[in-house]
């Protein structure tokens, strides 16, 4: 007898777990090209391509490769914002320097050491195997403004003092005078702008692999330009700034300055206690912004690709979901905007994807923006696409397929906010989380909320009947051995045909195993003495419902909740959100929810940011004791920290930027740059008010208030220029970044606001408040007579004016 005689031998597919779909127009049979840890992704790239385009020729002629997903794309585009931006920046700063020094060979010393401070961070990227992406360049970017404060004050020190020099006096002399007098101090400050940044290294997990790169390079930067500025800038000096120097007062910018600021510290210096108390009242009038911004993990980047993942209940056959995969595929495809669609349902031939068939993923591929409808925004175009593509029974949600993969490896959860319910009672926990599924939808913002049906999946339980069994001499193993054979196709053999190997399974016809009943009374088990009885007279055949998979987190049964939001921010959805769960639902004893997602990303920077922000303020402290060996001084530059936030406040409330990593990078960068621009203001502060004290030193007398006002005076309004090109630079640096619209522009803008805005009250603080503080301070033990004793105290070449009409008031 042949088996041909007593069974259908044929030819069948395997169990099938996913499908993918592509543009709509039918089924596609595709890959995934998985790359290797630590390795460049472009070179990864170029290769696959490379190699696809070497067996392009063997293939069939109907048969293409087409790839529907590409970060390269991204990855250039990226790059190329930055380039785009750092040459911007480089040019404007280069003009700052020769429109305030207007003299061409000096503003060379600024721009011959920033593309040398550049360089040099990049050989040191290049030891420490960083490449050049969105977040290591942008390091450079923010730090370019800043590299060159240390060459403008030296030069435009230097040109004061040549201005001043007695006649015969050796240049070179002259010019180390100059960088020696604020050398130290420019030194120390760089220096701090640099210490400033050691908060970004303690960041953890993807916070920490996002913005370390950023850190870098910033750091790199500063550390670069603190070192040239007491090295190659110097040598630069010696060498460019010769020639015919514009003096100060014949230079129409500088006079501008002065004259619109003369009048201004004028007035600060009858009325100190009243512009500190001004300023006291902006910090606090400040609260009000800063409690209406939002709060977020990080603005969305727009990789220029969608990723759609729906998802269904449980149960969906394989032939539904392709039907439901392909009309979801073709909806999307019909939008102008959209260049390709590429779906997927179930998994991949991979352990690395264990998704079930429920489960969709769709990569949208967007065209280039200029071939949008006019007035559509990716926001407008993703509520669009989620309007076209209600479904019952398919919860959508929305996000980037990079941001996607970097969620879902870290948290396991693919949308915005993620709510765990643990406990030890699935049954409980799959009750608890479908009734905060009704609860979070409606919360305002929910976009769509969607619980796990723990106990979606449909089962055909056989229970072994251990009395019947035992009559008929049957082991429950036996019973067993049939089940697995019968109903589920066991694996007898395996035949190999040429280079291809098929497995062999026996089971029973469809029409024997269809349903419950052909179970019980067709499938036979044999009894150990010949002949066989029904499987349902020695078992129990019933249907039942189960869990389709079982999550664990720490030990204990857990429910995933996905919910995607729009039109709120992160942290106050989360807040109300969790408001709304307290107050709707009674968590028994051992269960509980777990807010998950981004927002734990959040939490978990902001309680490390808690923590080590106080540390680096002291140490930036610390620093500032160590170069002006003053606590007065040194608390005059702590304080102006507090006035520099309040510019980046407003300035993003006024943009709509919620709070987020990256801003706090920004406010982070700001702090060291805003006590930058203090030390260059006592800088010259204490050095004008060093030359009268040697003076009355000289002739006997004691230092007045008089002569604290003449050196306020001096020391602010002579030397405002370069303490505006300091700010100019910075700012000018950092404009280019507000301004770019490329992509990776979105993260860049964040840090680049607060500076901007925080640069624009740092410099009235600096131009305004520090004076009054400084003359509190240092008046406070001072004589308020203004009598002059000896000849007036000199000012290099020429005498302190003072100005008779304004009376300096007593304190």
């Amino acid at each position: 007898m042949l088996l041909r005689d007593i069974a259908r031998v044929e030819l069948g597919p395997d169990e099938r777990r996913g499908i993918t779909e592509l543009n709509g127009e039918g089924e596609v049979a595709s890959g995934i090209v998985l790359q290797r840890f630590g390795v460049n992704a472009l070179d990864v790239i170029e290769n696959v391509k490379k190699r696809f385009g070497e067996i392009a020729s063997s293939l069939p002629g109907s048969v293409e490769i087409v790839a529907v997903y590409d970060r390269s794309n991204l990855i250039n585009a990226a790059i190329e914002t930055l380039k785009h931006t750092l040459l911007e920046e480089s040019l404007v700063v280069a003009l700052v320097c020769i429109v305030f020094l207007l003299h061409v060979r000096s503003a060379l010393v600024a721009i011959v050491m920033l593309p040398v401070g550049i360089l040099m961070a990049f050989g040191a990227m290049k030891l420490l195997g960083l490449g050049a992406n969105i977040m290591s360049l942008g390091g450079i970017a923010i730090a370019v403004g800043a590299m060159i404060d240390a060459a403008i004050v030296m030069i435009e020190n230097a040109h004061k003092h040549l201005e001043r020099a007695d006649p015969g006096r050796s240049r070179v002399d002259v010019l180390i005078e100059a960088a020696s007098e604020v050398g130290p101090a420019l030194f120390f400050s760089l220096l701090i702008i640099t210490v400033s940044f050691m908060p970004i290294f303690t960041l953890e997990s993807q916070e920490g692999r996002l913005f370390s790169p950023l850190a870098f390079t910033k750091t790199f930067s500063m550390a670069a330009a603190a070192l040239l500025s007491v090295t190659l800038v110097p040598a630069l000096m010696v060498v460019c700034v010769r020639g015919r120097i514009v003096p100060e007062h014949r230079n129409p910018i500088n006079r501008f300055l002065i004259w619109i600021y003369r009048p201004v510290i004028a007035g600060v210096m009858r009325a100190k206690l009243p512009v500190i108390l001004i300023a006291l009242a902006v910090l606090a009038v400040t609260i009000w912004p800063a409690r209406q911004l939002g709060s977020e993990f990080m603005p969305s980047l727009n990789e220029g690709t969608l990723l759609y993942m729906p998802t269904t209940l449980p149960g969906i056959s394989v032939t539904k979901a392709a039907e439901l995969l392909q009309t979801q595929d073709k909806i999307i495809r019909s939008f102008q905007e959209v260049a390709s669609v590429y779906g997927k349902a179930g998994r991949a031939s991979t352990a690395t994807d264990p998704a079930p068939s429920e489960m969709f993923e769709t990569i949208v591929n967007l065209k280039p923006k200029q071939e949008w409808r006019p007035g559509v925004t990716l926001e407008s175009l993703t509520a669009e696409m989620d309007r076209a593509l209600q479904f019952p029974g398919v919860s959508n949600a929305w996000t980037m397929p990079i941001r996607a993969r970097i969620d879902m490896l870290s948290t396991g959860i693919r949308t915005p906010v993620g709510v765990k319910v643990i406990g030890t009672d699935l049954v409980e926990i799959d009750r608890l989380a479908k009734q905060i599924e009704q609860v979070l939808k409606a919360v305002p913002g929910t976009s769509s909320a969607y619980a796990e049906r723990a106990l979606g999946g449909y089962y055909l339980d056989v229970t072994p009947d251990r009395a019947a069994l035992a009559r008929y001499g049957i082991m429950v193993q036996d019973v067993q051995d049939v089940i697995a054979t019968a109903l589920g196709g066991q694996t007898v053999t395996t035949t190999v045909e040429g280079r291809q190997r098929f497995s062999v399974n026996m089971r029973y016809p469809r029409d024997l195993r269809s349903n419950a009943q052909a179970i019980a009374s067709d499938v036979l088990v044999p009894m150990p003495n010949g002949g066989a009885v029904p499987l349902g007279e020695v078992a129990k055949i019933a249907p039942s419902r189960g869990p389709t998979s079982i999550r664990t987190e720490n030990g204990q049964l857990a429910v995933y909740i996905y919910v995607d939001i729009r039109d709120r921010d992160l942290g106050g959805y989360v807040a109300d959100a969790q408001h709304a769960v307290k107050a709707s639902i009674e968590f028994p004893a051992g269960s509980y929810v777990v807010w998950s997602g981004q927002f734990e990303y959040l939490e978990r920077a902001a309680a490390r940011l808690k923590i080590v922000v106080p540390v680096t303020l002291s140490i930036i402290f610390l620093l500032l004791y160590l170069n002006f060996r003053s606590f007065a001084d040194t608390m005059i530059v702590m304080l102006s920290l507090p006035f520099a936030l309040v510019g980046g406040i407003w300035l993003m409330w006024w943009l709509g930027f919620n709070l987020s990593v990256a801003v706090v990078v920004g406010f982070i960068a700001l702090a060291g740059v805003a006590a930058e621009t203090g030390v260059i203001m006592l800088i010259y502060l204490n050095h004008a008010l060093a030359d009268i004290q040697a003076h009355r030193d000289a002739d006997g007398s004691r230092l007045s208030r008089r002569d604290l006002y003449d050196a306020i005076m001096k020391g602010a309004v002579e030397r405002v220029r370069p303490k505006m090109m300091t700010v100019v630079a910075i700012m000018a640096g950092l404009l280019p970044i507000m301004w770019n619209t490329g992509t990776g522009s979105e993260i860049m803008q964040r840090i680049a606001v607060p500076m901007i805005g925080g640069m624009i009250s740092s410099t009235l603080l600096t131009l305004i408040v520090i004076p009054a503080i400084y003359g509190i301070v240092k008046g406070f033990r001072l004589p308020s007579d203004g009598r002059i004793v000896g000849p007036p105290p000199p000012s290099a070449s020429t005498p302190v004016k003072r100005p008779q009409p304004v009376a300096e008031p007593a304190e």
